[in-house]
């Protein structure tokens, strides 16, 4: 299984997003991981659509826009439109789950759904057939630059095992404190999208070398 990097760009520099994500798809990221927060589910506060929107016409990278906002199904078609092409949505912060992964996919785009460390896996019971991607979170959402929790690393295996279960063609993707130290282990727990925001973007010699670091990473675990 192929593994793609989704470097969020919320550890970028805030002034010079389209150089970020420019350098990111020239490094070789297949996904651009967009963190959007409202400040009431999580306690920070930081981009919108427009930013979606003004950087869609400059990268053919693959949109990954993960809502972490209350009632996410009141801005689906607006960050659709914009030019995500994978909306992620938190089980917690929605009461009728199924409704707005639905709408997701009637928007145009692919469903995910995302997962706090604490939510367990049985959040998809009655949803797997409607997601296209499993964003298994591996801090406590709401700021970059937090630690990986080790405890985490069961539950990708679980949620592996459970999608393999199935048989669908879904996505598990991990969030949080991915770096090279870890890559290779939430790789070998069965994870195939890595989202990486500080460990690439303050890496000393740019976020370019910070990919592929964390390629190399990957790249040793797949060899083993």
């Amino acid at each position: 299984m192929s593994v793609k990097l989704s470097p969020s760009l919320l550890s970028a520099d805030f002034g010079a997003f389209a150089a970020a994500a420019r350098l990111c798809e020239e490094a070789g990221a297949e996904y651009l991981h967009f963190d959007i927060m409202d400040g009431l589910f999580v306690p920070n506060l930081t981009f919108g659509a427009p930013l979606v929107e003004a950087l869609r016409p400059r990268s053919r990278a693959v949109f990954d826009v993960h809502l972490m906002i209350v009632q996410p199904e009141r801005y689906i078609e607006t960050f659709a439109a914009a030019g995500a092409d994978i909306i992620t949505v938190h089980a917690e912060a929605t009461t009728h789950l199924q409704r707005t992964l639905a709408q997701i996919r009637e928007a145009g785009a692919k469903a995910g759904l995302a997962l706090n460390p604490a939510t367990p896996l049985n959040a998809l019971d009655h949803v797997l057939d409607e997601i296209d991607l499993l964003l298994v979170m591996t801090v406590n959402p709401g700021f970059g630059g937090q630690k990986f929790i080790p405890a985490t690393l069961a539950k990708i295996a679980a949620a592996r095992q459970l999608l393999d279960a199935a048989g669908r063609p879904v996505e598990l993707e991990v969030d949080g404190g991915i770096g090279p130290q870890n890559a290779a282990q939430v790789v070998a727990a069965g994870a195939n999208v890595l989202v990486a925001g500080s460990s690439l973007f303050s890496h000393p010699d740019g976020p370019a070398a910070g990919i592929r670091a964390l390629r190399q990473a990957v790249s040793r675990e797949q060899i083993l």
